[in-house]
Parts: structure tokens; C-alpha cells; sequence
């Protein structure tokens, strides 16, 4: 793989006429890029001389799965995925990331049940990767935005990201005091949020601070005010967001004026492959 454009460059976006910086993680690699090549940096830059194949699991149509299956095919690894369902309509028509990812060489097993156990050959690699690994290429991450702060004389920080298991938020707050870094539980709730920081981070001030909607928000499920503020970023900023996550992680922030108190960083974690799956469900219902 050529070399990953770091450090992300950083943007000064206005939106809903409130000035933010955006952290473009979403340009780091057309094929590798977001906050799943920052937390799969470590498996890309060091070598596993017996290792030959990796296994995952998680969704059908999952982020992490397309970067794992790019990480498999430039390291010459075979790749298992564990889904506990695909849904008939994405057999018949493979598209997003499922289709890049089977493009890729993906062997895609439909069971219920994930093993753990696996010979010293294999490498596993939780959902979402979801270890400590990950803290490998998020200090990275954590490094780049310090040194932005200094080259433009800033003080005082504020970065907001959403979270799906919360690993990149966890650890980029290890590294960024004593900057805060707010995020959102799009997959759970806060409890479960909190109980993903803690199985990785036992230290609490290492924590980032986690914010939500008054409202329950079931992940995947369609909302009229997602769909409406994703298009409305765009009209706005003219970057494309991932669907699944940002247009909560933006309602969040908007919903929390006290994170403007300081100049604010909002990082894009790419994800915008997974659009082609979501947008023509949005578009049915909506539009």
C-alpha cells in the first residue's frame, strides 16, 4: 500500500452559522481511511510472519469489514467474516461494502455463533476493532491534532466524534488532555458506551465525555431528522458524511451548545462507502 495521507489535513467548515474544524480522516486512503485506518494502522505497519489468515465479525454491510478485507488483501492473509444474517436482498444484489468487501476476496460465514478459539495462525480481530491495538494508530491521531493546535497558536480544544464501540474516542482522549473529547453511543446507549471504555481503559479520567438526545436512537433504523441534517451538511460544507453515524454525532452536537465554549474539532471517520446501502433506503422512505 502506498503511504496513508498523514496526517489528515484539517478544514474550517461553517455550519448552521456556527464555525467548526474538521479533522478529514475520510481523505486518508480511498481504500483505507477513517478511524478503521487508525485502528487497524498497527496490523498495517508490522509484520506477522505466521500469521495467515484473518477473522472477523460484525454487520453484512460493516465499515470495519471492508477495511479488514483490504488489510487481508495487501497483507496476502485469507479473510473470515462471522455475520448472523444477510439479508436476501444483498445476496441477489451485492453492493457497498459487502460487494467491495466479497470484491476483495471476503469468505462470508452466516452463523449465529462466533468462535474464539483459533490456532496461533490466525489473527482475530474484534468487532469493530474493538482492542488495544487500535491505540497504536489513534495516539497517531492524537498526535497530529497537538501539533495543529501548536502550528495555530490554540489553546483550548474541544473534539467531538460519534462512537459505535468508542475505542477511537477512548483513546484519543488518553492522548489529548487536557484537551475534552465528547462523543455520542450511536449503537447503544451510554451504559453500554461506558461498559466499552471500561473493558479497555480501567482509568476514568481517560475517558471521554458522553453526550446524547433525550430521545431513544435505535442504530440503523431510519430518521426523517438524520436524513435531513446529512443533506443539509452537504448543501453546507460540500463534504460528503457517513450516514450511519454522523448524522447523529451532528444532532448531539448541535443539542449541546456548552461544546462551542471553546473552538471546536468534529473528526470525519469516513464510512461514505456504506452510503450506497443507506442512501437508497433514505430515499425510499423519504424523499
Amino acid at each position: 500500500m502506498k503511504t496513508l495521507n498523514f496526517p489528515s489535513p484539517i478544514e474550517s467548515i461553517t455550519f448552521d452559522e456556527q464555525q467548526f474544524y474538521l479533522k478529514r480522516d475520510d481523505l486518508i486512503d480511498p481504500d483505507f481511511s477513517g478511524n478503521k485506518a487508525r485502528k487497524f494502522y498497527y496490523f498495517l505497519q508490522h509484520d506477522f510472519l505466521d500469521i495467515h489468515k484473518l477473522i472477523s465479525y460484525g454487520s453484512a454491510q460493516s465499515n470495519a469489514m471492508y477495511s479488514l478485507s483490504v488489510l487481508a488483501k495487501k497483507k496476502g492473509w485469507e479473510f473470515e467474516y462471522f455475520v448472523d444474517h444477510i439479508a436476501d436482498y444483498l445476496k441477489e444484489h451485492p453492493h457497498g461494502n459487502y460487494k467491495a468487501a466479497v470484491d476483495n476476496g471476503m469468505k462470508i460465514i452466516e452463523e449465529a455463533t462466533v468462535p474464539h478459539d483459533y490456532p496461533k495462525k490466525v489473527l482475530f480481530i474484534e468487532e469493530g476493532g474493538r482492542q488495544k491495538e487500535a491505540e497504536y494508530g489513534v495516539k497517531i491521531l492524537a498526535e497530529e491534532i497537538v501539533q495543529w493546535k501548536k502550528e495555530n497558536s490554540m489553546k483550548e480544544l474541544n473534539v467531538f466524534l460519534p462512537s459505535g464501540t468508542g475505542t477511537t474516542a477512548l483513546f484519543l482522549q488518553k492522548y489529548l488532555p487536557p484537551n475534552t473529547v465528547y462523543t455520542t453511543p450511536c449503537v447503544g446507549d451510554k451504559i453500554y458506551l461506558k461498559e466499552q471504555f471500561l473493558e479497555l481503559e480501567e482509568e476514568e479520567s481517560h475517558h471521554p465525555v458522553i453526550l446524547s438526545l433525550d430521545k431513544k436512537h435505535h442504530f440503523g433504523k431510519l430518521y426523517k431528522e438524520n436524513y435531513k441534517i446529512w443533506l443539509k451538511l452537504q448543501q453546507q460544507t460540500g463534504v460528503e458524511f457517513d450516514l450511519l453515524y454522523d448524522p447523529l454525532g451532528w444532532r448531539v452536537l448541535l443539542a449541546h451548545p456548552e461544546v462551542f465554549s471553546k473552538p471546536t474539532l468534529y473528526i470525519h471517520q469516513g464510512g461514505v462507502l456504506g452510503n450506497e446501502s443507506m442512501l437508497p433506503r433514505y430515499k425510499r422512505k423519504y424523499d
